[in-house]
């Protein structure tokens, strides 16, 4: 069988084959990751983030229970008559057992949900040894944690320059570690998708810097709506928008030298239409109404747009 190790590989095979797949990409483009060429129109899914609810999935201060389990979080999504849901891993027992995962599979699956995807917290910046290797292990857990799950996708982070290291030495740990990663959550379905979150990818060059870098096809990005703090961050967005595989919608954006300011909803999903974007848009509130007023009004809002 053969088994090509990069995006570009992968096509050559389809293409021998007589075959291209769903996210072809010219065979001219360089042995890294390319925007993602879409077979059919724009088709999105609506999920939310369990992190909209991050008040009720943690124990409040001095407490050990929280006021909602995963559960409580499907079954509301449910409720809202969404197609998916994302499992943000910070919510799950520490000790996360196959039982467990098997148990929200089959809850999801009941209630008529997909598991859209899931998210972690890692640094990859950090210098080859014990802390990045350790880091790289939590991401390897979550690709068999969402493989189990039926998730293909995972969200996760850069990190930033360590003190006393250059930001070319950086990337290029941050760029092994995720290419190790690649390769061990391709084998099992799961792809990797890098958030526009700070360090260096909080600026749409700083992360395009790392994709083109990448060599897997088990790699992309998760396009964050509300993390870039320039003077036009939809601009950046635009940038990475042809990169995407799974998409998290702010309510609200943050430009450089202006007040927090609603997002433009409608705007953001006509830029996911013009590079026939075909996926998840996952609402991930942060704004400070109460969530269970305002995700619904928000889920509705987009429910609308991307129809």
């Amino acid at each position: 069988m053969i088994q090509p190790s990069t995006r570009r590989d992968l096509l050559r095979s389809a293409a021998a084959l007589g075959t291209v797949g769903l996210f072809a990409v010219p065979l001219s483009a360089p042995a890294a990751i390319d925007p993602i060429k879409r077979a059919g129109k724009c088709r999105m899914k609506l999920s939310l983030a369990a992190y909209s609810f991050r008040d009720r999935l943690n124990p409040k201060k001095g407490e050990t229970k929280a006021e909602w389990t995963l559960d409580d979080f499907i079954a509301f999504c449910a409720a809202q008559g969404l197609d998916g849901t994302e499992l943000t891993s910070y919510y799950f027992p520490k000790e996360t057992t196959p039982e467990y995962l098997a148990h929200l599979k089959r809850q999801t699956f009941l209630l008529g949900l997909e598991v859209s995807g899931t998210a972690v917290g890692n640094d990859f910046c950090r210098p080859p040894g014990e802390a990045r290797d350790k880091d790289i292990a939590h991401v390897k857990k979550w690709a068999d944690h969402a493989a189990a799950m039926g998730a293909p996708c995972i969200r996760i982070f850069s990190g930033s320059t360590p003190k006393g290291h250059s930001e070319q030495q950086a990337r290029a740990s941050c760029v092994e570690a995720i290419e190790e990663c690649c390769r061990y959550s391709g084998e099992r379905g799961v792809y990797l998708a890098l958030e526009n979150h700070g360090g260096l990818s909080a600026t749409a060059d700083g992360l395009l810097a790392i994709v083109r870098e990448v060599r897997s096809p088990w790699f992309a990005v998760n396009l964050d709506t509300g993390n870039f703090h320039s003077a036009d961050p939809y601009a950046e967005l635009a940038q990475l928008a042809p990169y995407a595989v799974n998409v998290q919608v702010k309510t609200e954006m943050s430009p450089a030298g202006s007040a927090k300011q609603p997002a433009d909803l409608a705007r953001l999903v006509r830029m996911l239409r013009d590079v026939d974007y075909r996926g998840y848009v996952v609402l991930e509130y942060e704004a400070a109404e109460d969530p269970l007023a305002a995700v619904p009004r928000y889920l509705d809002q987009l429910r609308k747009l991307i129809a």
